[in-house]
């Protein structure tokens, strides 16, 4: 038998109160609206191990199209765990990481949505200039401005 391989990473799925609030943080960001539905019925349940979910989701695209952000708003079962004001070093997901330009000025609109910069915009080694935000419902979102044509790959340590 052929072994499976990756093909791509299809999203990152963020369960959020307000979905009309949660679309408009991250259009501002600059993701597009891809599109909106219902999710429910006996077969998701099954995917999810959630009997009788009752979910609307968005699909938020970036620019590039190679990612997308799955913002879902259960309307049943309630949300069960609130992990929004987690610190930075809490286990399991907490942040979302995008490439931007003009990080100041995106900042200072972001701002007017309730966004916050958790510590300070900082530079890396005069590759990057990033910061993390808490955003719309205090989700953390990390924001990174390129300096240089360097690259993440370029500075990382390989294995």
């Amino acid at each position: 038998m052929a072994k499976s391989k990756l093909i791509e990473m299809n999203n990152v799925g963020v369960v959020v109160a307000s979905l009309d609030n949660a679309i408009a943080f991250f259009e501002e960001i600059g993701l597009n609206l891809e599109g909106r539905m219902m999710v429910e019925g006996e077969w998701a349940g099954k995917v999810t191990g959630l009997e009788d979910q009752s979910v609307e989701i968005a699909m938020m695209l970036t620019p590039d199209g190679h990612s997308r952000i799955e913002l879902s708003r259960f309307l049943t079962p309630p949300v069960i765990a609130d992990h929004r004001t987690a610190p930075v070093n809490s286990l399991g997901y907490l942040r979302i990481m995008f490439r931007v330009d003009r990080l100041d000025e995106l900042l200072a609109r972001l701002k007017k949505h309730g966004a916050e910069v958790v510590g300070e915009v900082v530079n890396y080694q005069n590759v990057y200039r990033l910061c993390y935000i808490r955003g719309v419902e205090g989700l953390l979102i990390g924001l990174a401005e390129q300096l240089t044509e360097q690259t993440t790959q370029d500075i990382l340590e390989r294995p």
